[in-house]
């Protein structure tokens, strides 16, 4: 019998618009070309909220992540409302992980102080480059001195836990750039680096007109360098691109296979059902407008098979460079670790997973090899 209330439980939050869409984003984002519905959104997030409060009952939060698009395009007067209906609506951890994705624009670095005062505790920026050529590349709004005066901003406003987004392999990117701009992120004193190769996404600008791309040895070497440079700076690789002196709790929460409710347009939820411990995804509609004014905000919604829950559990679980806890498969997913022994074996077979006992974890090999120590848990056809 699975006990719920064990499992950790996050809160997403999702802001669909951005200033300008950048060529190379995949994500549910749409250029603001009209006034920000501010009040209405916000209205529309905490119907969202209500809807979804059965299914976490009395449940303790441990972690709220507002991402986008770019959500610090809204004041902080909006998000102190969103907060406060939070904190009317939910259980928090005293302790609880609040974070923000900003924009290094010049608008949004005056917000920062505010955001602090309504008990944002954590920034994540998406820096993307420190390279004011490699900016204008990816279609970014700032340059690299906005950046930096961004990353000051952030200090100034007394954020002691902030992330860095990251990026290599970037169009006409040397190996000696690419270090550049990590040599940069690691001496401003983040405590979390984001830290993750350029892909070229379906549906994208860079897609329909790709540019060229360092060679993938060259983008491999620079990475090898690159993590070895961090983890001297003392920053630990605790999942596939995250590198932390404090990791970030709500990202542990996803690859732990913890539940997390979502709230916004096109966010994707995971949550186990208290009445029948069945585990659920569901998302809700990705268009904004679409979204503001319907009052069923889910678009379709999953329960997945016991068939499916093993690979789910290993997609998210092996991404972690040191595992998880075996106890975890059978704690999350409802179904006995000995079910899936033989996927196991076969994996350890391969080299790809170490010997377990309280560990599921991969080896360097399978680390390297990912996918293919993921693929051994698909079900079968």
């Amino acid at each position: 019998m699975l006990k719920i209330e064990a499992i950790p439980l996050s809160l997403y939050i999702h802001f669909p618009w951005c200033v300008k869409k950048c060529p190379y984003c995949d994500f549910n984002s749409h250029t603001l070309d009209k006034m920000l519905p501010e009040e209405q959104y916000i209205d529309a997030l905490l119907l969202n909220l209500k809807q979804h409060l059965p299914l976490i009952q009395h449940r303790t939060i441990k972690s709220i992540f507002m991402g986008g698009g770019t959500p610090s395009l809204f004041s902080p007067q909006a998000f102190d409302k969103l907060l406060q209906g939070i904190y009317r609506y939910c259980n928090l951890a005293s302790d609880i992980e609040i974070t923000l994705e900003a924009n290094p624009g010049t608008v949004e670095q005056q917000r920062f102080k505010a955001y602090r005062a309504i008990g944002i505790n954590r920034l994540s920026l998406g820096i993307q480059s420190f390279n004011k050529k490699h900016l204008k590349i990816l279609g970014r709004i700032h340059d690299d001195k906005e950046a930096l005066q961004a990353i000051d901003c952030v200090k100034q406003a007394g954020f002691s836990n902030f992330n860095l987004d990251l990026m290599f392999g970037l169009p006409q990117q040397t190996q000696a750039e690419g270090l550049a701009c990590l040599e940069t992120a690691i001496a401003m004193a983040p405590t979390h680096i984001s830290w993750y190769e350029l892909t070229i996404e379906p549906n994208t600008p860079f897609w329909h007109k790709p540019p060229t791309l360092p060679l993938a040895d060259d983008i491999a070497t620079l990475q090898e360098v690159g993590q070895a440079r961090l983890a001297q700076a003392g920053f630990q690789q605790y999942e596939v691109s995250a590198y932390a002196k404090k990791p970030c709790l709500h990202n542990l929460n996803y690859w732990e296979f913890g539940d997390y409710l979502a709230i916004g347009a096109g966010s994707h939820a995971k949550i186990t059902h208290p009445d029948t411990q069945k585990i659920e995804r569901f998302h809700h509609h990705r268009h904004p407008k679409k979204y503001m004014e319907l009052t069923g905000f889910v678009q379709s919604r999953e329960i997945l098979s016991e068939e499916k829950l093993p690979f789910e559990f290993m997609l998210n679980a092996l991404r972690l460079k040191n595992g998880v806890p075996s106890s975890y498969f059978s704690e999350r997913t409802n179904i006995m670790l000995d079910t899936i022994s033989k996927h196991l074996l076969k994996a350890q077979h391969l080299g790809l997973i170490k010997p377990f006992s309280n560990q599921i974890c991969t080896t360097l090999l399978g680390y390297r090899f990912l996918n293919e120590a993921i693929s051994i848990f698909l079900p079968n056809p």
